[in-house]
């Protein structure tokens, strides 16, 4: 008879409770401006500077010895292989897109995501290629930190993270959530080595995205700021994002974006 394991669950449910409660224990942020495509305003807290810029220093160092190195490697092999890796680990993560499209509200973008992962899972061999995408169903992201900004949860405190960066408190808490979350719900091997390759593949196509900001963001005197005053807009943005629920980005935001990097 299989041992059930409740303890290391319940520890697991407990910090993520723990975690959100602490940071929805501040003000609210404030609405979007729909359509807009300036700049949300944010502020940045950051009590604990000093911690933080240690595990800076610690994270820096697994980077550019190990993480930058394997990234940059990773963007000279042919395009096609690239693509591939991101389409899989994008299709891969469609589900917790889904629950966040519904926690937000957005029935309209839980359509799409559901329509893509279907299509993309299936015709698409298991997300290696991007038919949805081709078929003009535009992919957007969502995670448990936008969520909890939709909800008016306030972002918190600065926290750096061991291996996972810079982020404010709310984003920390979704990261738990999004780790004690697993849509499949599933034993098998086979979910369990796809959800392996994701997460290696995760990490590599995600460093090898940014490449382009943290090469420009290192030329500044602080890069510690820099980073994390970058992360804090973009985050900002992507809230705003979420409380807007487009289904697609505006084409004008797009251009304006592209031009920043």
């Amino acid at each position: 008879m299989p041992i059930s394991k409740p303890a290391p669950l319940f520890l697991r449910s407990t910090v993520v409770v723990a975690l959100a409660a602490f940071a929805s224990g501040c003000s609210s942020t404030p609405p979007a401006t729909p359509g807009s495509c300036e700049n949300m305003p944010y502020a940045v807290h950051d009590p604990a500077e000093p911690v933080n810029r240690g595990i800076f220093a610690f994270n820096r160092t697994v980077d550019d010895y190990a993480l930058a190195p394997i990234a940059r490697g990773y963007r000279k092999l042919p395009e096609m292989f690239q693509s591939g890796v991101h389409n899989f680990v994008t299709n891969f993560g469609e589900p917790k897109v889904f629950i966040n499209d519904l926690l937000q509200g957005n029935g309209e973008r839980s359509v799409t995501t559901l329509g893509r992962f279907v299509i993309n899972t299936t015709v698409g061999i298991v997300g290696l290629i991007d038919v949805s995408g081709k078929m003009g169903i535009a992919r957007h992201e969502s995670d448990f930190g936008q969520t909890f900004g939709v909800w008016n949860i306030a972002p918190g405190p600065i926290v750096e993270l061991p291996l996972f960066g810079t982020g404010n408190l709310r984003d920390a808490t979704g990261k738990v959530v999004s780790f004690a979350v697993d849509p499949f719900g599933s034993n098998s091997d086979t979910v369990e080595t796809l959800g392996t390759i994701k997460t290696v593949g995760g990490v590599v196509d995600g460093r090898a995205e940014a490449l382009p900001l943290t090469d420009k963001l290192q030329t500044q005197a602080d890069y510690y700021v820099a980073l994390r005053d970058a992360v804090a807009q973009r985050r900002a943005d992507f809230v705003a994002d979420g409380k807007l629920g487009a289904v697609q980005d505006n084409p004008q935001c797009q251009e304006q974006g592209a031009g920043d990097e």
